[in-house]
């Protein structure tokens, strides 16, 4: 065979070989898509920057972040707590232990607790530089 047919022989193969390669894995990438929504998801507009009740209905906090942990899952959140008259303190707070329900067709968060619980637990501080949320007593 001639050389020049060789080279063209073999780039074509290449390029079919490369194809293929490049569709296993743009089909590959598409597993993680989704084709329809769970219908359990909550969006995070319905946590983020809401307020929290107690069980009579009064409120005692806001969420203020949602931390979400290596693996996606959100297991914390800050809450706000008091700020009206006093410096507003951050808490953390499971993500399980708030309720969501459903009030005037909105979310509505609750939780088990007091404000008062809320305020005497330990505070944290939000720290730019490490981009994370540290005890509130501790120096960076």
């Amino acid at each position: 065979m001639h050389p020049a047919k060789t080279f063209i022989a073999l780039s074509a193969g290449i390029v079919f070989l490369s194809g293929a390669a490049f569709a296993q894995q743009i089909s590959a990438g598409r597993a993680d898509l989704m084709t329809s929504v769970p219908t359990s998801s909550r969006t995070v507009t319905d946590w983020y920057k809401q307020p929290i009740y107690d069980k009579s209905d009064s409120k005692i906090g806001n969420i203020d972040d949602v931390l979400v942990d290596p693996n996606g899952q959100i297991n914390a959140v800050i809450v706000g707590v008091g700020g009206t008259i006093t410096a507003e303190k951050d808490v953390a707070v499971n993500f399980s232990a708030i309720k969501p329900t459903t009030k005037n067709d909105k979310v509505y968060l609750t939780m088990d607790t007091t404000e008062a619980a809320l305020k005497s637990a330990p505070g944290f501080k939000y720290d730019r530089d490490k981009s994370t949320w540290i005890p509130e007593n501790s120096s960076k």
